[in-house]
Parts: structure tokens; C-alpha cells; sequence
């Protein structure tokens, strides 16, 4: 019988810095899908409350040592890095093997991003501890402000080297605009 392996998407993809930024594969654990059934919230909240973490606001995320709480739309949220609770009042999905995060960082990692996103990425637009589902050109995302320069970016497994050739591209162009100005 053939011995099946775990990769992750990325397998053999290492860190690539170009253009004052550097992307990376991240590994954030267990990815739980939390979907809050109507007029739930209070036993969600309860749920939630032993790990030191509230359902988020929209567009925002939250973290408490290992476990992070992403919001991914109305009533929607990614529990990552931790094993769940368990949650009356919502559907709680593994989601795990479905989602590849890349972390995107440096002093030019706004610019990398904005060619590719279509938001206003700034820090006083968007600041830390905010996050979004969005557009990557043509790809759903999920990006996660986690530092002044600094974000998680989370895509389909099997949208992962698609997303990471797309980042690649916008580093090589702000690399490219940058040798020509000196």
C-alpha cells in the first residue's frame, strides 16, 4: 500500500525577498471555520471566552497566545492555531487543508500588495489588526494587517503558487523601479 505523505502547498517554496520585500510561506496550524447560526452570538461568546478571545468586528482580527480569530465574513471567522472548543450555536469546520497562508513583509510590502489588491493598504487606511476578504487579481484572499509592514495573506490550497507567482511578479516590478532610480 502506498505511504501518503503531508506537504504543504508550498512544499520547496522558500523564502524569496526582492524589492524590500519578503514573502514566505507562514504556518498558522489548525484552521477551524466558525459560522455563528442566527441569534447565537451569546453561546459563540461563551465558547470563545476560555481561550481568551471574542467573535471579531468585521474586518478585524484578534489573537491570544497561540490562537488567532479571524473575521472572514458576517458571521463568519477562521479560529487558527488552536484545536477549537466546542461551539453550540454554530457550524465549526477543519479547514485546514484547504488554505495555504503567505506571509508578505518589508518596507515595500504595501507596494507589492496594492498591485495586486484593490485597496488602500496604507497603515492609517488599513492598520494593524485589521483584515479583509479580498480580491488577489483574480484569486479570493483573506488579508490579515498583522505589523506596520507586515501581513499574512490566506488563499485556496490550490491557489498557492498561483498567489505566490503573483507576489513574485509585483516584487520583481518594485525591484525593477528601484534599480532604475539609482
Amino acid at each position: 500500500m502506498p505511504e501518503l505523505i503531508a506537504k504543504s502547498a508550498l512544499e520547496g517554496q522558500g523564502p524569496l525577498t526582492l524589492g524590500g520585500v519578503t514573502l514566505a510561506e507562514a504556518v498558522v496550524g489548525q484552521i477551524t471555520s466558525i459560522a455563528v447560526f442566527a441569534g447565537k452570538e451569546k453561546a459563540v461568546a461563551k465558547a470563545l471566552k476560555p481561550l481568551g478571545l471574542t467573535f471579531p468586528e468585521p474586518n478585524c482580527w484578534s489573537a491570544k497566545g497561540d490562537a488567532r480569530i479571524i473575521w472572514t465574513g458576517r458571521d463568519q471567522a477562521f479560529l487558527t492555531g488552536v484545536e477549537p472548543p466546542m461551539i453550540e450555536g454554530a457550524a465549526v469546520t477543519d479547514q485546514t487543508g484547504g488554505w495555504a497562508t503567505l506571509s508578505v513583509s518589508g518596507t515595500a510590502a504595501v507596494e507589492a500588495l496594492m498591485r495586486l489588491v484593490p485597496l488602500d493598504l496604507r497603515l492609517m487606511a488599513f492598520p494593524v489588526g485589521r483584515a479583509v476578504r479580498a480580491p488577489l487579481n483574480h484569486m479570493n484572499a483573506v488579508l490579515i494587517r498583522t505589523g506596520d509592514y507586515a501581513f499574512d495573506l490566506m488563499v485556496f490550497r490550490s491557489m498557492a503558487r498561483t498567489a505566490w507567482h503573483e507576489l513574485e511578479s509585483a516584487m520583481q516590478a518594485l525591484e525593477a523601479r528601484a534599480m532604475l532610480k539609482s
